[in-house]
């Protein structure tokens, strides 16, 4: 009766081929504990990284390990290849896409050396979250093998 009243389900799909964890598997406590909102993380298994929304790409960091894309609602999500993978400065991180660049669900804009990551980083699980200052207030997500473009979490 009153379907305006709905929150919109706005879906957000796997940047990478790999198996879907809980975030609270991650160890890193910033990501383990939500410090930046909550999500799923992925074990990857293949080499391109990619938008798990359609907007606008608000971040990438220097180093290339980490991005955000923004929709044009209310809602962003970040993407943070392997864990303390800022101090490879960039190295077996290749940008394909740029901040301000408009996006669609399935866009490239990493590429990594995911054989070399895995011999010098401690670990490529990678969170993907639904950042805190996003206007949401349930989250459903999928835990399973997935490719890139899945879909692996609703947000309302």
């Amino acid at each position: 009766m009153f379907g305006f009243l709905k929150r919109k389900r706005r879906e957000i799909y796997a940047p990478v081929d790999g198996e879907i964890v809980t975030l609270e598997s991650v160890n890193d406590e910033v990501f383990s504990q939500k410090m930046l909102g909550d999500g799923v993380a992925i074990l990857p298994m293949s080499n391109e990284f990619t938008a798990p929304i359609e907007g606008v790409v608000s971040k990438i960091f220097a180093s290339n390990h980490a991005y955000s894309i923004k929709s044009d609602k209310d809602l962003e999500v970040m993407v943070h290849i392997g864990l303390e993978t800022v101090s490879l400065n960039g190295q077996g991180f290749v940008r394909i896409a740029n901040e301000g660049d408009r996006v669609k669900v399935g866009d490239v804009i990493i590429q990594v050396d995911l054989a070399y990551l895995r011999t010098v980083v401690k670990d490529m699980i990678t969170p993907i979250v639904i950042l805190e200052q996003s206007d949401v207030s349930s989250i459903d997500k999928n835990f399973s093998i997935v490719k890139s473009g899945d879909m692996i979490m609703e947000a309302s």
